[in-house]
């Protein structure tokens, strides 16, 4: 997976984008880089428990998402691995839920990058309290 992430123009394109741009000076919402192929969206969400927190997976882009004011956590599962559909694929929205529960939980400090390709389901926003961070969308090759 990291070489088919490393030969995509717009992976590469994003990550440079993280390593040199103050994102907590990007006002909230969706800032389009290169059209329907590269974007990042800047959120500030509520955060939840590993328990309320649902497993989510894309076909058409990768996530790289990047807390901004303080830690995020992430449930993290294989999709090969995922058994409960939580109904089906939204393709305009690119998502589809699972009602598995989380078993692994890694943590990302503010600034570090995470990355999540279609095969790893992901239950972002775990934690207490509000968390400003942004989303980048990265289409798939």
């Amino acid at each position: 997976m990291e070489a088919r992430l490393m030969t995509n123009p717009y992976y590469a394109r994003a990550i440079e984008m993280i390593r040199t741009t103050d994102l907590t000076k990007l006002e909230t919402g969706k800032h389009v880089i290169d059209g329907d192929n590269l974007w990042v969206n800047i959120v500030e969400t509520s955060l939840k428990t590993p328990q309320e927190a649902r497993l989510e997976v894309h076909d058409q882009y990768i996530d790289i998402q990047v807390p901004l004011s303080k830690a995020e956590s992430y449930g993290i599962k294989a999709r090969k691995d995922c058994r409960l559909p939580d109904g089906e694929m939204n393709v305009q929205k690119d998502i589809l839920f699972y009602k598995d529960p989380v078993d692994f939980v890694i943590t990302a400090q503010p600034g570090e990058d995470v990355t999540f390709a279609p095969e790893t389901a992901h239950a972002p926003c775990i934690g207490e309290g509000t968390l400003r961070k942004a989303i980048f969308k990265v289409r798939v090759l």
